[in-house]
């Protein structure tokens, strides 16, 4: 049976009249607390007669450095780290620090002493939820060779998810738009019965789904991209009537048992491409952080 308690964000929304990605933030940001201690759990569930205080003015509360571990790779025309969930990949908007940019930037700085070279070119992105492998340019020359790559769909990038529902194999093609009807973003002709063709801003995305694992409730899936738009994953499963565990923006068309997380279970678990100065193969895989791994063995021990 599923809690009627309502959770932190839903409070703080209904405090401040936030939007949904402001009232989590506000959490992230370490400036709501529960009964005076600081919470930075959204999705926890608040019981009758808690308190919750909501500071906007509170000292945001700053991500801590990245550790040495963090980076998989580098030499001088690249950098390939491991994103912790909950760090912005860069900055959005004024104000916005800690981000990873920034955060590669320092640790960089540390591990290569004199002579380092400052600068960070972004050729893709993570959301902000999401764990795992990204590349920097660390030349413009390397920037300008990797977003070809990325255009021409030549960089790998396999994906771990743990997607509600029992998920079998399949290919995924649609055409995205960035809102399909409801002010969300989805694929054309989904939401709605399309009209005439496919629009000229319609992007085309492609998503290899493979199940890996049963769970309780969900399985641990394998997505590979053929291309990389902005959320596909997320957006491909939950058309599929598999929206990802923890997902809290394309799921309000899913019926089924939801099962709560603080975050979307995604991670990027492998990034391959081919060196921007040698042209060598080069591929990195990172296993899943320990919210992740937690996640699978509640949902296998539940299924025994």
């Amino acid at each position: 049976m599923r809690s009627t308690e309502p959770t932190v964000a839903a409070i703080v929304r209904e405090q401040t009249g936030a939007a949904w990605s402001r009232a989590r933030g506000l959490c992230s940001e370490g400036r709501v607390t529960v009964n005076g201690e600081r919470c930075l759990d959204s999705a926890l569930r608040v019981p009758p007669g808690a308190v919750v205080v909501v500071d906007e003015r509170a000292p945001k509360l700053r991500t801590r450095a990245l550790p040495q571990s963090a980076i998989a790779y580098f030499d001088r025309d690249v950098v390939v780290v491991d994103k912790p969930a909950g760090m912005l990949s860069i900055a959005y908007e004024p104000g916005d620090k800690d981000t990873l940019v920034d955060c590669t930037r320092t640790l960089l700085r540390r591990m290569g002493g004199r002579g380092f070279a400052p600068q960070l070119g972004v050729v893709h992105r993570l959301d902000k939820e999401t764990s795992g492998l990204m590349v920097f340019a660390r030349t413009m020359n390397a920037k300008r060779v990797l977003a070809v790559q990325f255009r021409a769909h030549d960089i790998e990038r396999v994906y771990h998810a743990i997607a509600h529902g029992e998920v079998t194999a399949k290919r995924i093609e649609t055409h995205l738009i960035t809102d399909r009807g409801d002010g969300i973003r989805g694929s054309y002709g989904h939401f709605r019965r399309p009209r005439g063709g496919i629009p000229p801003e319609a992007k085309r995305s492609v998503t290899h789904v493979r199940p890996i694992s049963p769970l309780a409730g969900a399985t641990l899936v394998e997505c590979r991209l053929e291309t990389g738009r902005q959320h596909q994953i997320r957006i491909h499963m939950s058309e599929l009537g598999h929206p990802l565990v923890g997902e809290r923006v394309y799921i309000r068309d899913y019926a089924g048992r939801k099962i709560e997380s603080v975050r979307p279970m995604l991670h990027a678990r492998v990034l391959g491409f081919d060196h921007p100065r040698t042209g060598q193969r080069m591929s990195f895989e990172r296993e899943a952080p320990d919210d992740f791994r937690a996640m699978i063995e509640s949902l296998r021990l539940a299924r025994l």
